[in-house]
């Protein structure tokens, strides 16, 4: 068959058996406990399944650059750094890398962990499903790149409903 120039059929040279064997992988590959989807601040990560109290959710993925580095790139606009001491950092800004898409909260669900020389985030109490995963990403952060209009999880927002409820029951009294 031919699609136009420049296309090959990349899978014209696997066989039935090599079929098969990738369709049984799927089977027999977990679950994962978690979605990618669309939240109030972008995308963020979403359980799909009850995840337990100290439950594992990801590993922090990318790859381990200095601060040095980390700082150049952000001052060229890359996020997603993780700073794991005063000389590294983890660049998680590869799309493979599932815990980026975990949100900032003040009140979070999890909290991330150093095991290994790397960083595993684990949930602090009972996730439900369909529910945001987030963690609380630290003040750097907020001030580094939350000054305009402050924090925007849930939480906050819902203080700042409260807050501006409040003030326009006062007018109407």
């Amino acid at each position: 068959m031919n699609f136009g120039i420049g296309y090959s059929n990349q899978f014209s040279h696997r066989n039935r058996s090599d079929i098969a064997k990738i369709s049984r992988y799927g089977r027999t590959m977990a679950s994962r406990t978690y979605r990618i989807g669309r939240s109030m601040t972008g995308l963020g990560l979403f359980a799909t399944k009850s995840i337990k109290r100290g439950g594992y959710i990801a590993a922090y993925r990318g790859r381990r650059i200095s601060t040095q580095e980390s700082d150049q790139r952000e001052a060229r606009g890359a996020r997603y750094m993780f700073a794991l001491n005063k000389c590294w950092v983890i660049d998680g800004s590869p799309r493979w890398n599932v815990a980026r898409y975990i949100n900032h909260s003040c009140r979070p669900n999890a909290k991330p962990v150093g095991r290994n020389g790397g960083i595993v985030i684990v949930a602090v109490r009972q996730i439900e499903p369909d529910e945001e995963i987030t963690y609380d990403y630290g003040r750097d952060y907020l001030k580094s790149f939350l000054t305009d209009g402050g924090c925007r999880c849930a939480a906050c927002r819902e203080k700042k409903t409260v807050r501006r409820m409040g003030r326009h029951s006062k007018r109407r009294a």
